[in-house]
Parts: C-alpha cells; sequence; structure tokens
C-alpha cells in the first residue's frame, strides 16, 4: 500500500500548508485556498487546525524535540515531527494514534527516525513544555524587541495572548439581532465561540452580518459617517469597513488596488445587499470626481496585530519589511489627504503592533490636516490613548477573548 493511502486526509493538509508557509514563504489562507476541492472540507479544517497549532507554538516544539535529535532532519521528517508534536501536546490526540500518523507522512527512510523522536515527546513532553518560556520561544527575536520597546512590559502578554485562537466577531447590520449564544461587547461587536461556523449562522445568508475583529471594527466607527456622505474607503478588500460605512447610510466608494481581491469584495457586498461602488486602482493617482466628506483609510501594513487569527505572520514577515510598509503608508496617507474636501475626516489605521506602523505616523501628519483627538466615550470599554489615538492589543479584555492589535488617528481637514 502507497503511504498516500494510509496517511489521513487532514494531516496530509496540514503538511501541505506548512510546506507552503515554512519553505515557501506563502501565506497560510493562500495556501489553503490552493487545498484541492477533492477534499472535504472538514478534513480541509482539521489540516488547517493542526497547522495553525504548528505555527503558533514552533519555537516551543522545537525545543522540546531538539533533545532528541542529533542533527536537523531533512524537511519531510521536521514537519511530520512538528504535526506529532503538535498533536500530542497541544491537540490531545492519543499518542499511538499520532505518532503512527506522524510516521505514516514520510517517505520509508525517515520512517524509524519520526517514530524514535515522537515516542520520547510523548513520554517526556509535556513536562518539558511546562518549563519552557513560551512567550520567548514562540516570538521571534525582532518581533520582541519591537514589542518591548513599543509596549514595554505588555510584551509578555501580547505574545502569551498568541498562543490561543481567537475566537468568531461580528459585525452587525443596523437593528439585525445577535446570533443565539452571541456576546454583545460594549463597542457593539457580537462574539460567538472559537469554531463557530459563520456560513451556519441564521443571518448570514440573510445578509445581516459579517466576520470583522472586534479591533477592527473600530476605525469606521470613529469615522462616524452620517446618511448621505459621500465616503471613500481606501485599501477595501475584504469589505468588512465598506459593510460599516455603507450600512450606515453613507454613499461610499470602495477601493482597491489589488485585482485578484475584486471578486470577494463583490461577492461580500452582495450577500450583505449593499451597493457601494467599487473601483480597481491604486490610491496614489486615482482622481474621484469629487471630493469626500470623510475617508477611511486602512493601510496595508505587517499586519502584526493579527497574528491569534493569521499565526503564519511571525514566519512569514521580517524587519526590514516594516520600514518598507511604513513608507508606503505615509505616502498613501498624503495621496488620501488630497482628496478630503474641507472640513472633512479622515481616520487611517493599521492593523499592526509595530510603533513604526503606528504612533510614529502622528509624527507625519500631512499639511493642511490637524489630530481630532479620539474621546475615551468613543471607545467604550477601551478608551483612547492620553494622546488622542486608539491603540488596541491582542491582550486586551483578556478574559472575554482578546482583540487584535490595531492603530488609528483620526484627522481634520481645516
Amino acid at each position: 500500500m502507497s503511504i498516500s493511502h494510509v496517511v489521513s486526509p487532514g494531516r496530509r493538509v496540514a503538511d501541505a500548508l506548512l510546506e507552503s508557509v515554512l519553505e515557501q514563504h506563502r501565506a497560510l489562507e493562500e495556501a489553503l485556498d490552493a487545498v484541492p476541492g477533492s477534499i472535504e472540507p472538514r478534513d480541509k479544517a482539521a489540516g488547517h487546525r493542526i497547522a495553525a497549532a504548528v505555527l503558533r507554538r514552533l519555537g516551543s516544539l522545537d525545543a522540546v524535540m531538539e533533545p532528541f535529535l542529533r542533527r536537523s532532519p531533512p524537511a519531510p521528517a521536521l514537519r511530520a515531527l512538528r504535526i506529532g508534536a503538535a498533536e500530542l501536546l497541544l491537540l490531545g490526540t492519543p499518542p499511538h494514534a499520532a505518532v503512527s500518523a506522524a510516521v505514516s507522512l514520510v517517505p520509508r527512510p525517515l520512517a524509524g527516525l519520526v517514530n524514535a523522536v515522537l515516542r520520547r515527546v510523548a513520554e517526556h513532553g509535556a513536562r518539558a513544555l511546562e518549563e519552557l518560556d513560551a512567550e520567548r520561544l514562540d516570538t521571534p527575536t525582532w518581533l520582541w524587541t519591537s514589542w518591548h520597546a513599543a509596549h514595554g512590559a505588555a510584551v509578555r502578554a501580547i505574545a502569551a495572548s498568541h498562543r490561543q485562537e481567537a475566537l468568531l466577531d461580528l459585525s452587525l447590520k443596523p437593528g439585525a439581532a445577535p446570533p443565539e449564544g452571541a456576546t454583545l461587547l460594549p463597542t457593539g461587536t457580537a462574539r460567538m465561540p472559537a469554531g463557530t461556523r459563520i456560513t451556519e449562522l441564521p443571518g448570514f445568508a440573510a445578509g445581516e452580518l459579517w466576520a470583522q475583529d472586534a479591533a477592527a471594527a473600530l476605525p469606521a466607527r470613529l469615522l462616524a459617517v452620517k446618511p448621505g456622505e459621500l465616503v471613500a474607503d481606501l485599501c477595501a478588500a475584504p469589505g468588512g469597513k465598506t459593510a460599516q460605512l455603507a450600512a450606515a447610510g453613507a454613499r461610499v466608494i470602495a477601493v482597491e488596488r489589488e485585482a485578484s481581491r475584486m471578486p470577494r469584495l463583490r461577492e461580500n457586498m452582495a450577500r450583505l445587499k449593499l451597493t457601494p461602488d467599487l473601483v480597481n486602482s491604486d490610491v496614489i493617482g486615482w482622481k474621484p470626481e469629487a471630493l469626500f466628506d470623510a475617508i477611511l483609510l486602512d493601510a496595508p501594513c505587517t499586519a502584526t496585530g493579527t497574528i491569534r487569527r493569521h499565526p503564519d505572520v511571525p514566519h512569514l514577515k521580517r524587519a526590514k519589511d516594516v520600514a518598507v510598509l511604513a513608507a508606503q503608508q505615509r505616502n498613501l496617507l498624503v495621496a488620501a489627504s488630497r482628496l478630503l474636501k474641507p472640513g472633512g475626516r479622515l481616520v487611517f489605521a493599521t492593523c499592526s503592533l509595530q510603533a513604526e506602523e503606528g504612533e510614529a505616523h502622528l509624527a507625519h501628519i500631512p499639511e493642511g490636516l490637524r489630530l481630532d483627538p479620539i474621546r475615551d466615550e468613543e471607545l467604550p470599554g477601551i478608551g483612547a490613548t492620553g494622546a488622542g489615538h486608539l491603540r488596541t492589543r491582542p491582550d486586551l479584555w483578556s478574559a472575554e477573548g482578546g482583540m487584535d492589535g490595531f492603530f488609528a488617528m483620526r484627522l481634520v481637514r481645516a
């Protein structure tokens, strides 16, 4: 019998996802979308769960296995070892099943190695895992250093929050009732348990709700659009913020540079029965017919604030990416400022924990704009910083399940 017949489909998916992220430097969601359609959804979900567990705890898993390895194993064996260790130590898979499944992932010459190491992990790994400094091991050094500089002692709580799977957060159309079992957060987000299938919620097919982290919903809230206002959502896909603005009654033009992201933006607006104008264009150089009452710019960034939901981010981003993206953000901010009518307001946001992509932009406010300080009462349960901007972190609201890391500032044209 060939190897492909004895490997469970879910573990085969996990192996492919880890190869894509760690060896080909491909985003996890992109790799997941490339999984063949012949794979059952439950196997695809199982593979994603295993791969995400490995990515969240990669440093710790490797540290547990290190004493049992004489040298770094070949890539196929290393992937199988990480999958097996994650199942043994993090996912509660029975030892026999976890070990035999991992062995079945590798060619026969590597089977003995995988079997021997994982049997040692099954015997000694749980105790070893408890003794590790998981926060440091599971966080790349450059991220730890930058977060410590930006957020001080909170760096450890930030890193700890990344070990937990994020809950499902929902934004609701005005007047829509939260789904049964939801917890309504102070900012209006409805929160469901992790693993909830959004497509099975009654309000999904009816177009009454969409997935959006509680922190991601705040920038549009801060823009406070009024019915009939002409509003631009720049860098709009996949459309959560566009939906917020359109559902509030604004006349919305949603601009997205990447043509590949436009179909999903259109599909989401169609399901939600919202009709913003969708434009495929680069914001820099885009010339609309009229200036805007309000603009939302959620700029492309390193996305280090979304690691709870995207555990591949620490393995794909590098320190050098921060300066490049921060410069792009400044250029986008200048371009957006030129599209604002006198008295108009602009909310600039990034889903990053890096100060260069957040607080540093307070020193680069475009000419003709001024900071409009955010007030505590606009952010119930969160509050603004003393400098009048928004800063969320994944360790905030930890008892309620946390939130993404976001920076936002509100500007007004004189």
